[in-house]
């Protein structure tokens, strides 16, 4: 998957590995506390902590606004909080609904919208901005990300060309590697980034995102061992990115290297995300077996309280305990189907086609394979799956 988490830092854009209270509670006093956000210790969340207070003296002034929705954003992004996402959509409140809102907030608008799984939302906000000012690099770019999430590689790939001279050129090449990847062209885009990530003095963040881009890239063609250079490379600039670290362990699942999963996972059980990916690795070890069955348990909790909450942006990740975990395939193949019909990145076609196999439905695996087909996406693991499944790959 083309992850929108980096985009974060460069054009506010963001993945949510959202997170969640076990069991919900319904306080019978609006002043009892809940929970408190996880502010203690870390100095970015104090820090907007006193943000959000400034602007509540100024909340019109979108100077102020606007920093506090995109360090929340990242917040959210850090931490797997989507509490946080809230806290940035308060702060543009007073441009919420606005078509004349500032460029800059339609911007973090169509942020918080792509990361609640709103892209018709984001894609509209961020036409608004384009149609003023076809020159707005963050709205740009970021519209290529949803239309990659989306599976529309032709378009991403005219807003990434479009990038050429309002971005530096490992955003361009970033940009237009993504889609390519996906599109038929995975070995010209996986040289692209490689070449690129050659040249010496990159931005620490800009270098992070184009190297786990060129991870996945690698991967996906079988690649490992330069797959793995690409991630530990990723991870020496920046050790806590959540998208990242998901990213990596399921490398390492796949490789059937579970304790380095542990040993990367263990401090990160507030992240629904990377918890599963724990507790998948506790499940292959012996000597993990207590803490995976209580694990299991509360993973089950936070997707009841997803449903419960109709916070549908679990699906590819509780479908992926169902069959994994549970071992529900057909519970999976309708999570996972439901999940596609929203996004259509590799994550979301690999759990379709292993819940398809699984469950022994040939309808869905028709699609899996009509994707691949039509896309000319070039993924070893996955035509493996479908190999497995009695099937040709395309």
């Amino acid at each position: 998957m083309w992850r929108l988490s980096f985009v974060a830092g460069i054009v506010l854009s963001c993945v949510i590995a959202t997170g969640a209270m076990a069991v919900p509670e319904v306080p019978a006093d609006d002043n009892v506390v809940l929970e408190r956000l996880p502010e203690k210790g870390n100095p970015a969340l104090t820090q907007l902590k006193r943000m959000r207070a400034a602007l509540a003296a100024n909340p019109q002034q979108i100077e102020i606004a606007a920093p506090v929705a995109r360090r929340a954003i990242e917040a959210a992004r850090e931490t797997g909080d989507p509490r946080f996402l809230g806290q940035a959509q308060a702060a543009l409140a007073p441009w919420w609904s606005s078509n004349d809102a500032p460029e800059i907030a339609l911007v973090l608008r169509a942020t918080v919208k792509q990361s609640q799984h709103d892209f018709a939302g984001a894609l509209a906000d961020l036409d608004l901005v384009l149609k003023r000012n076809a020159a707005n690099g963050q709205a740009r770019l970021t519209r290529a990300t949803v239309l990659t999430v989306q599976g529309r590689y032709e378009e991403a790939k005219r807003d990434c060309a479009a990038l050429v001279g309002h971005a530096l050129p490992i955003v361009v090449t970033a940009c237009t590697a993504a889609p390519a990847s996906l599109s038929g062209s995975a070995s010209a885009a996986y040289a692209s980034l490689a070449m690129e990530l050659s040249r010496p003095a990159q931005d620490a963040g800009l270098r992070e995102w184009a190297e786990t881009l060129a991870a996945e890239i690698a991967w996906r063609r079988g690649a490992r061992a330069d797959g793995e250079a690409h991630f530990r490379n990723a991870l020496t600039l920046d050790p806590r990115d959540p998208y990242l670290k998901a990213a990596f362990a399921d490398f390492l699942l796949e490789e059937k290297r579970s304790r380095e999963v542990i040993t990367l996972l263990r401090d990160d059980i507030r992240n629904d995300s990377l918890f599963l990916r724990l507790a998948l690795a506790e499940q292959r070890l012996p000597e993990s077996r207590g803490d995976f069955d209580t694990h299991r348990t509360d993973l089950a909790a936070r997707f009841e309280a997803a449903r419960m909450r109709g916070d549908s942006l679990h699906r590819r990740e509780e479908a992926r305990f169902r069959l994994e975990i549970e071992h529900d395939p057909a519970g999976a193949l309708t999570l996972a189907e439901a999940n596609w019909a929203v996004q259509r990145e590799p994550a979301d076609l690999a759990i379709l086609a292993a819940a398809a196999h699984a469950a022994g439905d040939a309808r869905a695996m028709h699609v899996v394979d009509d994707w691949m087909a039509t896309t000319k996406l070039e993924d070893l693991r996955l035509a493996m799956t479908i190999a497995s499944s009695g099937r040709r790959a395309p």
